[in-house]
C-alpha cells in the first residue's frame, strides 16, 4: 500500500505532550517515513529509538502506528487488547480469544491447541492486520485486535465508537527483566546487559516507554470510562485466574451462564490458557510468527517463565528499590500502584 498522509495524534491529557493546531496540521502533510526521520533519536535497546509525543518507538513501529491511525476503520464491537511489551500479551490473547469464542469452539479441538495465540489475535499496527485491508475480516465478529500503542495514539474512532479496550500491565521490575531476555533472544546479535537496560528503562527510554506514562493513560481512561476500558494487572490474573475469566467475560459482553458456572467453564478456560498448557504444545515450541516481511520471530520466544517476582533473580535489591521509588513518584496521586 502506498504511504499516505499522517493524521495528527489525539491531544494527551498531560500538558507537556499537547500539540498545537499548527504543528498537527504540519504533521498531516508529512509522510510517516519522512516524519519519523525528523524526530529526536537516541540509542535504544536492540536498535535506535525515536521520540514522538513524549513516547519512544522503534522507527518502523512508529511508521506503522501512524499509518494505522489514519487508515484503520474501527467498528463499535471491536475489542482491543492493549499491553506494553512483555506484560502478558500472549496470555491475554489466549484468554480473550477463548472467552469470546467459547460457543464456537470446544476445549477438545480448540484452535489454541494447534495455533499460537499471536496468530489468533493480530496486532493492528502490523501491515495487513489492521490498516483497512480485507484480510482482517476473517478474524470474526467482534474482532479481537492487539496493540502496544499508547492510548493517545490509537485511531480516534475507537474512543468515539466506544470500542472495548482491555489493558494489561505488570510490575515494572518483572516487565524489565522479561523485556531484556526477549530482546536478547528475539533479535540475533543482541547482547544487552541488565545495567544498561535498567539505566535506560528508569529514564523512560524503552520501546513504547516511558513505562509509567503508558500505564497512566490507560488507567485514567479506565477511571473515566469503566464500561469501555478494563484495567488489569498480570499479578491479578496469576493470583485468581478464574475470577479474572469471569470479569473478562462480563466486560466483553459474554458473561458466563449459570450452566457454564456449574460445569466449570471458567476453570477449563484457565487450564487451556495456562502457561504450563501453552508451553507444552508443539505449536508453541516450533515454528515462527511472521509479523511482517522483515519481522519474523520463533514461537518459543514469547514464553519464558510467566512468574511473578522473578526480578529478584536478575537485579539487585538496590536496583529494585530504586525503580520502585521512580515508579511511585511518577504515579503519585493517580491511585495506580504496583
Amino acid at each position: 500500500m502506498a504511504a499516505q498522509p499522517v493524521v495528527g495524534p489525539l491531544m494527551m491529557s498531560d500538558p507537556e505532550s499537547a500539540t498545537t493546531k499548527s504543528s498537527t496540521t504540519q504533521e498531516e502533510d508529512v509522510l510517516p517515513k519522512n516524519l519519523v526521520a525528523t524526530l529526536p533519536a537516541r540509542e535504544g535497546w536492540s536498535e535506535p529509538l525515536v521520540q514522538y509525543h513524549n513516547y519512544w518507538f522503534r522507527p518502523g513501529h512508529l511508521e506503522r502506528i501512524l499509518l494505522v491511525k489514519q487508515a484503520f476503520v474501527p467498528r463499535a464491537d471491536d475489542i482491543i487488547l492493549a499491553t506494553q511489551p512483555k506484560c502478558g500479551t500472549t496470555w491475554l490473547k489466549a484468554l480473550a480469544f477463548t472467552i469470546t469464542n467459547r460457543s464456537r469452539y470446544g476445549f477438545i479441538d480448540h484452535p489454541l491447541l494447534t495455533h499460537h495465540p499471536q496468530h489468533l489475535v493480530p496486532f493492528i499496527q502490523i501491515p495487513g492486520a489492521g490498516t483497512g485491508h480485507t484480510d482482517i475480516d476473517p478474524f470474526g465478529f467482534p474482532r479481537l485486535l492487539a496493540t502496544h500503542t499508547p492510548m493517545s495514539l490509537l485511531p480516534p474512532g475507537m474512543r468515539s465508537l466506544g470500542c472495548r479496550v482491555v489493558y494489561l500491565c505488570r510490575d515494572p521490575k518483572d516487565a524489565l527483566v522479561s523485556r531484556l531476555h526477549f530482546e536478547n533472544k528475539a533479535f540475533p546479535g543482541t547482547d544487552l546487559s541488565m545495567d544498561r537496560c535498567f539505566s535506560m528503562f528508569c529514564k523512560g527510554f524503552s520501546p513504547y516507554g516511558p513505562f509509567w506514562d503508558h500505564c497512566l493513560e490507560y488507567w485514567r481512561e479506565s477511571m473515566a470510562r469503566p464500561d469501555s476500558v478494563l484495567f488489569l494487572k498480570y499479578e491479578e490474573i496469576k493470583s485468581d485466574p478464574t475470577q479474572v475469566v469471569r470479569k473478562l467475560a462480563k466486560f466483553l459482553g459474554v458473561p458466563l451462564t449459570e450452566e457454564e458456572e456449574r460445569s466449570g467453564v471458567a476453570q477449563e478456560v484457565v487450564r487451556l490458557c495456562s502457561f504450563e498448557a501453552l508451553t507444552s504444545l508443539q505449536v508453541n515450541q516450533v515454528g515462527r510468527v511472521h509479523f511482517s516481511d522483515n519481522i519474523v520471530m520463533s514461537n518459543s520466544v514469547f514464553y519464558r517463565k510467566g512468574e511473578v517476582g522473578d526480578w529478584v533473580n536478575h537485579m539487585s535489591q538496590e536496583m529494585g528499590e530504586e525503580l520502585d521509588r521512580i515508579v511511585q513518584h511518577k504515579l503519585e496521586g493517580s491511585g495506580l500502584v504496583f
